[in-house]
């Protein structure tokens, strides 16, 4: 399992140096891919490695304070989003990978989508699954405070995930804290649709693709829609029998694959 060694990240203040895990799998045109706020266990892409790993070269860092990546106590703050997609930057640069496709999914949809705004150079693509643009999610309050309460009472299939992925120590901590951080920007947000871009969503210059669940529970009314419209030129591919992770899920999965085959021009 490769790691490697930054000398800072702004993703965890204060730690000198950090270690970050990373899965470096396939062959052929690079993806980065980047995981969601439990983690990258909880939601794996193992379907799409075992179709496409013959053509896909795919580059999965766990962020700090994930998997076996550098873990850190403490809360998130409301910015953890811009300081993850530095942090990717840093291990980018680490990697000497110039350019590439970035998917995320979830959270790291919302990670992708800030390095493209910040260092679109480094971008061939956007591939944004599961998006979040609002700040407040009232559909989604109750399962935040549920979980940031009670991270225990994850069901038996994703506590076995997320303690494989964390450890028995730590994989609490990643639930109850990423859910304390989205009940925290919702109290922050000065109104129902602020976006978590600070408007600058539109400036977005690199090709995208939102890749969204139609049943996703954490996406709130018109919200993808909003963010399809906001980003000149995007794409929006619906998965019908999609959730909040069509990619690892047994129903959506192989359309997942489908359109991302499409997209990286894979016959």
């Amino acid at each position: 399992m490769p790691f490697l060694e930054l000398s800072t990240s702004p993703h965890a203040p204060g730690i000198l140096p950090v270690t970050i895990h990373y899965r470096d799998i396939g062959t052929g045109r690079l993806v980065v891919f980047l995981h969601g706020g439990w983690g990258y266990g909880a939601y794996a892409i193992d379907r799409q490695i075992e179709a496409l790993s013959s053509a896909v070269r795919f580059i999965i860092p766990d962020r700090s304070g994930h998997g076996r990546s550098t873990h850190f106590p403490g809360p998130l703050p409301t910015d953890f989003h811009r300081r993850a997609a530095d942090e990717m930057l840093l291990v980018l640069d680490k990697l000497k990978i110039g350019r590439a496709s970035f998917w995320g999914h979830s959270d790291g949809a919302v990670i992708a989508a800030l390095i493209g705004l910040r260092a679109p150079e480094r971008c061939q693509q956007l591939i944004l699954e599961a998006f979040h643009f609002h700040r407040d999610k009232p559909n989604s309050r109750s399962f935040f405070q549920k979980f940031a309460r009670h991270p225990g009472e994850v069901s038996e299939k994703m506590h076995k995930l997320l303690l494989a992925d964390h450890g028995a120590k730590f994989w609490k901590n990643v639930v109850q804290r990423n859910c304390c951080v989205w009940l925290e920007l919702a109290a922050e947000s000065i109104g129902l649709h602020e976006d978590l871009y600070g408007g600058r969503l539109g400036e977005l210059k690199v090709p995208v693709t939102f890749v969204h669940g139609r049943g996703d529970p954490r996406t709130e009314p018109g919200e993808i829609e909003r963010a399809h419209r906001t980003v000149a030129g995007s794409k929006l591919r619906f998965i019908e029998t999609g959730r909040h992770s069509p990619h690892s899920e047994s129903a959506s999965s192989e359309k997942c694959n489908e359109i991302f085959r499409e997209l990286m021009g894979i016959c």
